[in-house]
């Protein structure tokens, strides 16, 4: 059965949260004591991994990294003006780019008691504003306060709209991500230009780590108590997807690749995740 809620995924916000600050690109605020131990007591894990070439910083980095970069392009060359993050969780991006551009409107969503600790922790700093707002939302509420509709309902149609979602949509099964991106495509038509960033591991077999990769799954799965599904086996199927879903143009992204041209961390292997940038 498809899981059908999104309570697992909080526990992995803390570990990202570290990572980030570890690689300075995040606030001290973004800490906690949860993210500092889960990233302690995996170190060894993570460790021995790197021998089998699967780095998870730097699989982290890359992801985090090319969305930033793609993020920057679309303020600076389509006139975004903009952003919500979706399952934001301990995520510095908002008040980063928030500070480099002060004119963007810039709304982080999470499931509520996510939200709760995101809007507690921006207000302690001064970082909450008109232009900088947590809202709460579910990914899987077809209607309701906490539904995509409520969240975009709060957003101006005639301005371009880009939405991130980063380490999501992998804690479900497809025809439940599918469902959230087919509602998430329908709002986005409502706005003078609708855009969507997402990180997604596919089903690479032929992936010279692919037995270590599923290894790691399994390891996250147990980590996040569920499953972590990989979704598509290619570009092709997953250019399918994303139309099926609604999205009229597609770009799928390997930041093994990107990472020459954009100056990105770069690992030894071909990547295991992919970058989505879908538009409707």
């Amino acid at each position: 059965m498809p899981r059908t809620d999104s309570a697992h995924i909080s526990p992995s916000a803390h570990y990202t949260g570290y990572v980030w600050y570890r690689h300075q690109l995040s606030n001290p605020a973004f800490v906690t004591d949860f993210g500092r131990f889960a990233h302690a007591v995996l170190s060894p894990i993570t460790w021995a991994a790197r021998h089998f070439d699967i780095d998870l910083e730097r699989l982290l980095l890359q992801r985090h990294l090319l969305i930033d970069a793609l993020l920057t392009e679309a303020i600076e060359q389509r006139g975004v003006t903009q952003v919500v993050e979706i399952a934001c969780g301990l995520s510095p991006r908002g008040q980063r780019f928030r500070q480099r551009y002060p004119q963007l409107h810039y709304v982080e969503a999470d499931l509520p008691p996510m939200a709760a600790r995101k809007r507690r922790l921006l207000a302690s700093q001064g970082w909450l504003g008109e232009q900088h707002q947590v809202q709460a939302v579910d990914i899987l509420a077809a209607d309701g306060e906490h539904s995509l509709k409520a969240l975009f309902a709060r957003l101006d149609p005639a301005q371009p709209v880009l939405v991130i979602t980063e380490g999501l949509v992998n804690y479900f099964e497809l025809s439940v991500i599918e469902g959230f991106w087919a509602r998430l495509a329908e709002q986005l038509k409502g706005f003078a230009q609708g855009s969507y960033l997402t990180d997604l591991y596919p089903d690479l077999q032929e992936h010279p780590s692919y037995r270590q990769l599923r290894w790691g799954v399994g390891l996250v799965g147990l980590l996040t108590r569920g499953k972590y599904p990989l979704h598509y086996r290619d570009q092709a199927a997953i250019e399918a997807g994303f139309a099926r879903c609604g999205f009229s143009q597609v770009a799928v992204l390997d930041p093994h690749e990107e990472s020459l041209r954009r100056q990105l961390p770069r690992g030894r292997l071909p990547g295991l995740v992919r970058v989505i940038d879908a538009r409707v």
